[in-house]
């Protein structure tokens, strides 16, 4: 379909708490897939509505060519796991910007397909981490926001300097 802009941090959309999916209709199915072809095109492994500037709980995820694409529509985090981990993680919106993470290693999500249908599922490790990290973004959570601020001060300092 389309490669559409990319919000870049720090875009105060980026801080916007996304509104649900209400309509379940072949503008929903192409805005999926502009988002799909948006984060090939960054490239990237998820990217939510809010990154380009949609005001919709969707976010898409392909963290390879073998596992496919994965679409959420108003996801929500119903269990984290008691165990974490730590991963690096990054945004289309700060390409070349990466730090590492703590997060729950595992969740239980509920959310809808394409067609409306309420699904659950249990993610554990990278994939966990990327829906709790597009389900933050969703929610007005830059990931930035999940580091101390000394990391996150001198992440964008060393970022605004390489895009110089």
């Amino acid at each position: 379909m389309t490669v559409r802009p990319i919000l870049r941090y720090p875009d105060p959309g980026l801080g916007r708490v996304c509104s649900p999916v209400t309509a379940f209709d072949s503008s929903l199915r192409a805005l999926a897939e502009d988002l799909a072809d948006t984060m090939r095109a960054a490239p990237g492994v998820g990217i939510t509505a809010a990154h380009i500037g949609v005001d919709q709980r969707l976010f898409v995820l392909e963290l390879s060519k073998d596992d496919g694409l994965r679409i959420y529509v108003n996801p929500e985090i119903l269990e984290f796991s008691t165990t974490t981990m730590r991963h690096v993680e990054g945004s289309v919106s700060m390409p070349g910007a990466t730090e590492e993470v703590e997060r729950p290693d595992a969740v239980i999500v509920r959310y809808q397909d394409l067609d409306g249908r309420a699904l659950e599922e249990r993610a554990e490790g990278f994939l966990a981490v990327c829906i709790q990290h597009e389900i933050d973004q969703l929610d007005g959570i830059f990931w930035l926001q999940r580091l101390s601020r000394l990391k996150r001060e001198r992440l964008f300092t060393r970022w605004k300097k390489a895009r110089r």
